[in-house]
């Protein structure tokens, strides 16, 4: 795919738009430990990108079978809410300079997030975001979870956009081979976890921020508006 036929762009949210992942890790780890189980870091770096569904079906098998990932799994639901709404969301730099410059274009976009659909639309409104996105696609909304490509399929098809058209912006590994499966171009913008020798060896951009994303597109993507 050449940067000049680009026709939308797909945000993952969690750990690219919002500052939220170290929220989520550490909520996890506290949610096992209160039923006696061991969340190393090892163990939670493997569930970046993946939907509560495949979270917790990893933890099972690792834990085996007296963990009770339904009760564990609304701990870290109660222990993250209450991290995220009493404190506020941090949102990650760039963030707006993006957006301001894709609708200048104007290039339809759309959020493609692991995060189930409720959960992400009330993040999204908490830092007044979502009315900038048309469409919200959550972890729930689709069979299979990333690296699958199911979701950012799905998000192509309600832009009306070919998946070879679309350009993805994610920050997790899982997020990135599912834009590759997708046959769409990712743009990897890492947070917690940087990106492994065999992920760099398909090709991939790596930005350091999501202004720099926005910087890299503006550059090789061929159109006329400039950065804001």
């Amino acid at each position: 795919m050449t940067l000049q036929i680009i026709e939308a762009v797909l945000f993952d949210m969690d750990g690219l738009m919002l500052d939220t992942e170290r929220i989520a890790q550490q909520a996890g780890m506290a949610a096992c430990a209160d039923h006696g189980f061991n969340m190393t870091i090892e163990i939670a770096m493997q569930l970046l990108g993946r939907n509560s569904r495949d979270a917790d079906i990893f933890l099972s098998q690792q834990f085996g079978p007296t963990f009770d990932a339904a009760a564990v799994r609304e701990r870290f639901k109660a222990r993250y809410e209450e991290a995220l709404f009493s404190n506020g969301i941090p949102v990650k730099a760039g963030l707006h300079t993006m957006l301001d410059w894709l609708e200048s274009i104007p290039l339809p976009k759309a959020v493609a997030t692991s995060t189930r659909h409720d959960m992400a639309r009330k993040k999204l409104e908490s830092v007044n975001v979502l009315h900038r996105f048309p469409h919200v696609i959550g972890g729930d909304q689709v069979v299979n979870g990333k690296p699958a490509p199911d979701i950012f399929l799905e998000a192509a098809s309600r832009l009306g956009v070919q998946p070879k058209h679309c350009v993805v912006l994610e920050d997790s590994e899982a997020g990135v081979r599912a834009a590759l499966a997708a046959g769409m171009t990712p743009i990897m913008i890492p947070d917690l976890k940087p990106p492994t020798t065999e992920l760099l060896s398909h090709g991939i951009t790596v930005c350091p921020s999501l202004e720099a994303a926005a910087r890299h597109l503006a550059a090789k993507g061929g159109f006329k508006a400039p950065l804001i």
